[in-house]
């Protein structure tokens, strides 16, 4: 599918931020507070905010957590929603657009740290006709050195090929989304998939704003380890290797909350 810039629509004023989680309970608390930060700090901008939580069945305190913080704020900056779905986050992301009525779909991780201009930028964004996603740089959590070069190829990988990681908290219009039929439901590799289809509409917007993702799935399996097989991985993938068997190399021993993919 293709769609000239100028058919995009002008200047929506809503944005929904949707959060997949499973057993976040020593994330979720972090994440919400910048995000909801971010939108008390910019409330100049006159843009309605809502935040989708998606759990995917939880067995620790992380909706409790996430429902106390929330509740405790009573903001009418803002409002939410905590959703309970069967896990995968795929299934859950789309769940949670299905239920979302901003005009401006963000997609974030429940260990992802937004920064304080995190919604003055979408505001940007949302005030343009030109683009229908983007993404925000990344920065890893930890202070190895070697994580600092990771940082530095995924963002120039980014901006080079048009395709953004999860990590990146994909940004996409909700009309585009519709029309593009959400996440393919495959375990691995959703969002270079839906990013594929998505530069054939538009470039994205980049935004030089750094989000900062745990470091985890890097510390506990070793950097150098994981940096190649990411790579050979992402290399298979765009052979043509079924997703499913790459989820079962990467994944093997790990569940979804306690390691990213």
């Amino acid at each position: 599918m293709n769609r000239k810039q100028a058919d995009f629509a002008a200047a929506p004023s809503s944005l929904s931020i949707i959060i997949p989680m499973l057993n976040e309970a020593d994330a979720i608390v972090r994440t919400l507070t910048s995000a909801v930060n971010s939108i008390q700090k910019n409330i100049s901008d006159r843009v309605s905010v809502e935040l989708i939580l998606v759990d995917g069945g939880s067995e620790d305190n992380s909706v409790e957590l996430a429902r106390e913080l929330l509740e405790a704020i009573q903001d009418s900056d803002f409002r939410f929603q905590i959703l309970n779905s069967v896990s995968g986050r795929t299934v859950q992301m789309n769940l949670g657009a299905e239920n979302a009525s901003g005009d401006l779909l963000v997609f974030l991780h429940a260990d992802t740290i937004v920064p304080a201009d995190f919604i003055a930028e979408l505001a940007k964004v949302l005030r343009l006709e030109v683009y229908g996603w983007g993404r925000f740089d990344v920065a890893l959590s930890g202070w190895h050195p070697m994580l600092r070069i990771v940082e530095w190829f995924m963002n120039y990988r980014s901006r080079l090929t048009s395709v953004a990681t999860g990590d990146q908290a994909l940004f996409i219009r909700r009309d585009i989304f519709k029309d593009l039929g959400g996440f393919v439901n495959i375990p691995l590799m959703e969002d270079v998939e839906i990013c594929k289809r998505l530069r054939e509409i538009s470039l994205p917007y980049c935004s030089s704003l750094k989000v900062i993702t745990s470091s985890r799935r890097w510390e506990s399996n070793g950097i150098m380890r994981t940096i190649f097989l990411m790579w050979r991985l992402r290399y298979a993938y765009y052979r043509g290797a079924d997703p499913d068997l790459l989820a079962q190399q990467y994944g093997k021993g790990k569940t979804y909350g306690k390691e990213k993919i």
